[in-house]
């Protein structure tokens, strides 16, 4: 009879066979049959058979269940290796040996560790994407800053190659928004120098691109977005062109401030009440950034001044206009060229009155004929200087004839010694009269081709009066000659005279009389004869003065000039040069 399975063969033989003993005695008393006997040991075998067999299912069941367990957590160990990215890991057996049980225990070490790697690696992923997420939120604008994200990570592939690529991802989008943050930051900053200057708000003006520009807001919270940055631009560009404007309109009131003050002689400690207007003058954009500089407040205050002092320009514009026909006077006073003052004044005063011309159209006129006259008296300038210098040089002969006249001129008097030092340098001016002369006239001609006008000096043309003084210095020699010769024959008969009848007082030196060295009276030429001085002053002239005055208050010609009449000098140049008189 089979012994059962499980136990120690020993003691289940013991107890089997007792039992089995036992079980014949029972049936040898009760006195079983044999087919009885073997019925009933049939039945208990094939009870102990199905005992055997459930426990060898049951057996097989639990080698089947650690077995799965074994490929789960191979499969496991697998994955994990997969999803980390790596290839083996220490404290797994190369080679599978021992009993199944052997095999987990073997296993389970390393798949726990694996388990908890992976679960740190998922935070990492998580750290990353998350910070990758709120970044790339924030630039697009569908995330506000400070938002909570939570990110879905991919469990399946946590290799330390893709978490560096989330980094490097992360590393790119955290330089780009620095880049944008400082981008930003610089923006606001133009915005709010701009606006200091244009005296605007700055904090109204920020938030209207986006709310989180606003300074109360951390720098980390502003809004980075390719929007704001072009809100933020595109208001940097109109506050500069703003800028431009107001720049160009301040410029144009400092300038407009500036001539009515100069017209109307404004004092200057009223003009330094707009110091903040003018000093900007000649200002580039760039150089303006003094807050409120711009303000439109300033800019106000600046065109009602100019309306002040264009209304006040208006009632004072006869007197304006009449200090600019001085000026203009007095610049042809200087280069010695005549205008009709009355019938120019005349002529201001009708056209003022009617009201038929805009002041500043006549003030602007009257500037144009200021600069005409500037230039034409810078083109009379060398010309002039050498006819002062040729009157002055004449002025030098006519004394030098008079001390040359004085026949006491060697006398040891008073002063006698500076009046020869002074003749002998008048001789050596005298002297270059004729070269001076000879010059003036090469100028005075080339002046007049180069102009198409005859050069007038006081109404005079200057070459009749350079052709009249080389005549009268030609008659002048003519009679020194005539003068000498009849000396000559004076001196010749009183020789005869004395040595027939002995010495006597000379007719030509009467007793008495002795001439003084001085300056001459002026009016009277050489010769004893009334000149008309021509003018050797540049200074200022009156405009309301008539002619008569004007030519009386002209210094005086060189004494040995006897001037001709305008009409006589107009009569000898037309003789003598077809160019026409200048007006």
């Amino acid at each position: 009879m089979a012994v059962m399975g499980g136990q120690n063969p020993l003691s289940a033989q013991v107890s089997c066979g007792s039992l089995l003993q036992q079980l014949q005695l029972i049936w040898d008393e009760v006195g079983e049959s044999d087919e009885e006997r073997d019925n009933m040991l049939l039945q208990l075998e094939q009870e102990c058979l199905d005992v055997y067999r459930r426990k060898v299912d049951q057996a097989s069941r639990s080698r089947a269940l650690l077995l799965q367990q074994l490929a789960d957590s191979k499969s496991e160990l697998a994955r994990l290796l997969s999803a980390l990215g790596e290839k083996t890991f220490v404290g797994i057996p190369e080679k599978s040996s021992g009993t199944i049980k052997e095999q987990l225990a073997a296993i389970a070490p390393a798949l726990e560790q694996l388990c908890n790697q992976k679960d740190e690696r998922i935070k990492e992923f998580a750290d990353v994407q998350s910070q990758i997420q709120k970044i790339s939120g924030e630039i697009a604008g569908t995330i506000k800053a400070g938002e909570h994200v939570k990110p879905i990570v991919d469990e399946e592939d946590l290799s330390l190659k893709k978490l560096d690529e989330f980094r490097s991802q992360l590393q790119g989008l955290q330089k780009e928004k620095n880049d944008r943050l400082h981008k930003v930051l610089e923006l606001v900053s133009n915005v709010h120098d701009l606006c200091a200057v244009l005296g605007m708000d700055f904090f109204s003006t920020v938030t209207e691109v986006h709310p989180s520009l606003d300074d109360s807001a951390g720098v980390q919270s502003r809004s980075i977005t390719n929007e704001t940055i072009s809100k933020l631009a595109e208001t940097v560009v109109e506050l500069k062109e703003d800028k431009k404007m107001r720049l160009r309109k301040v410029q144009e009131l400092a300038a407009q401030l500036y001539d009515l003050w100069n017209l109307m002689d404004t004092p200057a400690d009223e003009r330094s009440l707009f110091d903040h207007v003018t000093c900007n003058i000649s200002a580039t954009v760039n150089e303006v950034i003094y807050p409120g500089a711009l303000a439109l407040d300033l800019i106000e205050q600046a065109e009602v001044e100019v309306e002040r002092l264009d209304q006040l320009k208006f009632s004072k514009m006869k007197e304006i206009a009449l200090k600019k026909q001085a000026e203009l006077e007095d610049i042809y006073a200087r280069a010695h060229v005549e205008i009709d003052s009355a019938a120019a004044q005349e002529k201001i005063m009708t056209l003022i009155d009617s009201g038929n011309v805009e002041p500043a159209e006549l003030l602007a006129n009257m500037d144009n004929q200021i600069l005409k006259a500037k230039e034409e008296a810078l083109s009379r300038k060398d010309i002039l200087e050498k006819v002062e210098k040729w009157m002055s040089a004449c002025e030098e002969e006519s004394w030098l004839e008079d001390y040359n006249r004085d026949d006491n001129r060697y006398n040891s008097s008073r002063g006698a010694h500076l009046n020869l030092k002074r003749a002998e340098k008048a001789r050596i001016l005298v002297n270059k009269i004729p070269a001076l002369v000879d010059t003036l006239v090469a100028k005075t001609r080339s002046w007049e081709e180069d102009h198409g006008m005859t050069f007038a000096y006081d109404g005079v043309p200057l070459l009749a009066m350079l052709d009249e003084y080389a005549m009268l210095r030609q008659d002048r020699e003519e009679e020194k000659r005539r003068m000498r010769d009849q000396k000559r024959f004076h001196d010749q008969t009183s020789t005869e005279q004395e040595a027939m009848f002995g010495a006597r007082p000379s007719p030509n030196r009467p007793l008495g009389s002795k001439k003084v060295v001085g300056p001459r009276v002026n009016g009277a030429g050489s010769n004893g004869t009334p000149t008309r001085r021509l003018s050797l002053n540049n200074g200022p002239r009156s405009g309301s003065k008539d002619s008569g005055k004007r030519d009386s208050a002209r210094a005086s010609a060189p004494a040995n000039y006897v001037a001709i009449s305008k009409e006589d000098a107009a009569s000898h140049v037309s003789a003598t040069d077809p160019t026409p008189a200048s007006p």
